[in-house]
């Protein structure tokens, strides 16, 4: 019987084997199928050896008898009888029958009976197969049928040499095409533009190994979705014969392509917050110009572009005020690029710090002037030749593969202050509007960034002029003392403040050398810094004792509305007699070099600082030989983070018993050896020789 249960077998059979009919489904199953032939009167004249193992009757027990005969003797023989008759009569019929086996046991059956030729004497065909194997085999049939025709999923068969057999119907909507277009034709033949040859290579493996594939993902385009990439779900699996040896593939598929959108998209995601992760880390390290526009143009290349500039107003390039309009013709200096090196397209672009201008109407421009970002999506001849007036970069850009670009001005505080530009290359998509807002995010920062870098630089200059002006312009000490002396303001706008000294000359050939130390940074302590140091020269012309002038600067400090400390010391010296007064408030103690070469620090009361309040200071005698060294110091000279203290006045004293040929050669090599690099806060020295030798 044929396993659809509902065609004769020998419309769709192939032998294999005698009397071993395969279907088109045939490799859910087999049936042994008998044949029997009889002559025009039902006599049997042929009986095959499937036949004989059906019934237990050899062919000479069988031969000639009625194939009625066979028919259990307790039946009632009409129905076979009718049968046969029904196909000598030239119809072909088909019908359930019980048998008698030759061991007495009753045989279900299930027949199917056909002339075997043209007229009235042709004789019957009689094909027969038990009846359980039979409807076992036709129901998995009717299953894979209904499966194959009605599953939404799309299934495929393919032959052993990877040539399609069947598609089903779902499978020829995901594609795009006829059942005929896929017939006997390979994946590379059929869908170029999947990644057919490796889906090839997957199922040439399950047909290889037996060992099934399951979520395999096919991408690409189909003629169903010609200009979408789609990404479906693709499982193997190979089919077998009765003997386990291959006789093709069956694939199975799920489009995935909402759902793989769906993740790919939260990737992205989580692509985006990292990358704006990074920026926050790596973006604005320091106050610098340079090195922000840089470290903008090194993050965006990780994850944004393939090639990314930055550029600033030439205005705050260099160092000046930036305006509130921008016009077409605005000259912008080139701080960041990346990558640096390797790249033919950012050879092409202009290297880092060339300025550059561009006429009105040119993207940069635009940009600027509009204050939106100006993206780009395809870089075509269209989009050159309309630039090629004015540059021929866009042409070589084309050439080099750029397929899209996308400016995004530099905007905080309301101040455009420049635009970096991202390019795409090759097969990366073009920019969209996701990538807009990513990058306007990364300009956002990197503006910011860039901006405290200008009000610091700002603020900074302001600090520094502040403080510089309030420090003693000219020094002219008293006959008997020679005075050298440096200022190194903090590298760090935070740090820069309230160090200062000065040399006041005083009566009877005396003078008072001093030097202090706001606590506080920033142009509020180089304020309070210029109070002290105006007051100080004023009472030290009224010949107060050392405790006396501190008191008063304790006042001074008093008076403010924020509280502030300071560090001061007070030295009264006379160059005829080698006396000094000294009297320090929580400065660092002074050092001295004696004429023989040995330097020490002076042990005195260190005191408190000033603006405490309610302390008493105390002055101490010294008395110096002849040419001594008196040196004054704040500690910016003399504390390192992660030196002990200790230790770098070991190296300061070290320093001053190898004074050299003068004052000035001292200063220089003890500021040198001590503060090699950008000073973290402000540095103040004074050196004065006390007498003659």
């Amino acid at each position: 019987m044929d396993a659809s249960g509902g065609r004769p077998v020998a419309a769709q059979t192939m032998t294999d084997g005698p009397g071993v009919a395969r279907g088109a489904g045939g490799w859910l199953g087999a049936v042994p199928v008998a044949l029997a032939a009889t002559d025009p009167d039902g006599r049997i004249v042929h009986w095959d050896p499937v036949a004989e193992q059906l019934l237990g009757y050899r062919a000479r027990d069988a031969v000639g008898r009625h194939v009625v005969e066979l028919l259990h003797p307790d039946a009632d023989r009409s129905l076979g009888r009718s049968l046969w008759e029904g196909a000598a009569a030239g119809h072909g019929v088909m019908g359930s029958v019980t048998a008698w086996h030759r061991d007495g046991r009753p045989v279900e059956l299930e027949i199917w009976a056909r002339p075997a030729g043209a007229g009235a004497d042709a004789g019957v065909l009689v094909f027969a197969a038990e009846a359980h194997s039979s409807a076992r085999v036709r129901g998995s049939s009717v299953v894979w049928d209904g499966l194959f025709s009605h599953s939404p999923v799309g299934i495929a068969v393919f032959d052993t040499g990877l040539r399609f057999l069947r598609v089903n119907a779902a499978l020829q909507r995901m594609n795009g095409l006829p059942e005929a277009a896929h017939a006997g034709r390979t994946l590379p033949q059929v869908l170029p533009e999947v990644n057919a040859r490796e889906m090839e290579a997957v199922m040439r493996r399950v047909l290889d190994t037996g060992e099934p594939v399951v979520d395999f993902r096919r991408v690409g385009r189909t003629p169903a979705q010609p200009r979408r990439e789609g990404v479906w779900s693709v499982s193997f699996v190979r089919l077998e014969d009765a003997d386990g040896l291959p006789v093709g593939i069956a694939a199975s598929m799920t489009d995935i392509t909402a759902v793989e959108g769906t993740r790919m998209q939260a990737e992205e995601a989580r692509a985006r917050l990292a990358l704006l992760n990074e920026a926050s880390i790596k973006i604005g390290t320091t106050l610098d110009l340079e090195r922000t526009a840089q470290e903008l143009a090194d993050v965006a290349i990780h994850g944004l572009a393939d090639v990314v500039t930055v550029d600033l107003l030439e205005s705050l390039a260099e160092g000046g005020e930036v305006g509130d309009g921008l016009v077409g013709g605005t000259a912008l200096r080139r701080l960041g690029k990346a990558p640096r090196a390797g790249s033919l397209v950012a050879g092409v672009l202009a290297p880092l710090d060339r300025t550059l201008q561009f006429p009105s109407a040119a993207p940069y421009s635009q940009a600027l002037a509009r204050r939106r970002p100006y993206l780009l999506t395809h870089l075509d001849e269209k989009v050159v030749a309309a630039a090629a007036p004015y540059s021929d970069t866009p042409r070589k850009l084309l050439l080099l593969g750029v397929r899209s670009f996308l400016m995004v001005p530099l905007i905080a505080r309301e101040k455009v202050l420049g635009l970096a530009t991202f390019y795409r290359t090759g097969e990366q998509p073009p920019f969209d509007g996701t990538d807009v807002e990513l990058a306007g995010e990364l300009a956002a920062r990197a503006a910011v960034c860039a901006d405290n870098a200008r009000l610091y630089g700002r603020e900074h200059d302001t600090a520094v002029a502040l403080q510089r002006s309030m420090l003693p312009q000219h020094i002219t000490p008293p006959a008997g003392i020679e005075i050298a002396h440096r200022y190194l303001a903090a590298s760090d706008v935070n740090e820069v403040g309230g160090d200062w000294y000065d040399v006041v000359s005083l009566s009877g050939g005396k003078a008072a050398l001093l030097i202090g130390d706001v606590m506080g940074h920033g142009t509020a302590a180089a304020a309070v810094m210029g109070r002290l140091s105006s007051t100080v020269r004023a009472l030290a012309r009224l010949d107060l004792e050392p405790v006396e002038v501190l008191m008063q600067l304790e006042a001074v400090l008093d008076d403010l509305a924020e509280p502030m400390l300071a560090t001061f010391l007070y030295a009264m010296c006379d160059p005829a007699t080698g006396r000094c007064r000294i009297t320090r408030a929580g400065h660092p103690p002074p050092a001295v070099v004696t004429p023989d070469g040995r330097a020490r620090l002076l042990d005195l009361p260190a005191g408190a600082p000033l603006g405490i309040g309610g302390i008493t200071f105390t002055t101490s005698d010294v008395s110096l030989p002849p040419g001594s060294l008196l040196v004054l110091y704040t500690d910016g000279l003399v504390e390192a983070r992660g030196t002990d203290i200790d230790a770098r006045l070991d190296e300061l004293t070290r320093r001053l018993a190898d004074p050299g040929p003068s004052l000035d050669d001292l200063c220089d090599v003890i500021v040198t050896r001590l503060v090699p690099g950008p000073p973290a806060d402000d540095v103040a020295l004074l050196v004065a020789r006390i007498g003659t030798p």
